[in-house]
């Protein structure tokens, strides 16, 4: 990884979570390099280096947080998407979302996500959770040499 590598690629359109979650990361250090789009085209943009991010030299994120209800494209085919190719295919995708819906749970793991994670709705407990995601995925878990 270079000096420009992005840590974690948080999808988010409640700005918000999207602060509440940079603030967990700073707070506990966790990851200094936090990528955010607000919506799932962008996200598709940003991974596959197309779009307004076409100039960005191709390296995956170390982990993604991805909320399932975003506009233009939605998180599970965000998810697809990320899934059926072959160089994103590996990245741990983690969905943050609010929906505690068993239908929703069970298509994600389907799709190939690594974990489902119901945002919860009190600060504290977002801050909470937000910090031990980075930890665990940034810190703890053992990722594949690409």
């Amino acid at each position: 990884m270079n000096e420009q590598s992005v840590e974690i690629l948080l999808v988010e359109d409640n700005p918000n979570d999207e602060m509440l979650a940079l603030h967990a990361f700073k707070k506990h250090n966790l990851a200094n390099k936090v990528h955010v789009v607000r919506d799932g085209a962008e996200a598709l943009e940003f991974l596959f280096c197309t779009g307004a991010y076409a100039d960005r030299p191709f390296e995956n994120p170390r982990v993604i947080l991805l909320d399932k209800k975003l506009p233009l494209v939605d998180g599970m085919d965000v998810l697809r998407e990320i899934r059926a190719d072959p160089r994103t295919r590996l990245v741990p995708v983690v969905m943050l979302t609010s929906s505690a819906e068993d239908r929703d749970v069970v298509e994600s793991y389907q799709l190939g996500v690594n974990s489902y994670i119901v945002k919860p709705v009190d600060f504290e407990q977002f801050s909470e959770t937000a910090r031990q995601l980075g930890y665990y995925w940034l810190r703890v878990n053992k990722q594949p040499n690409e």
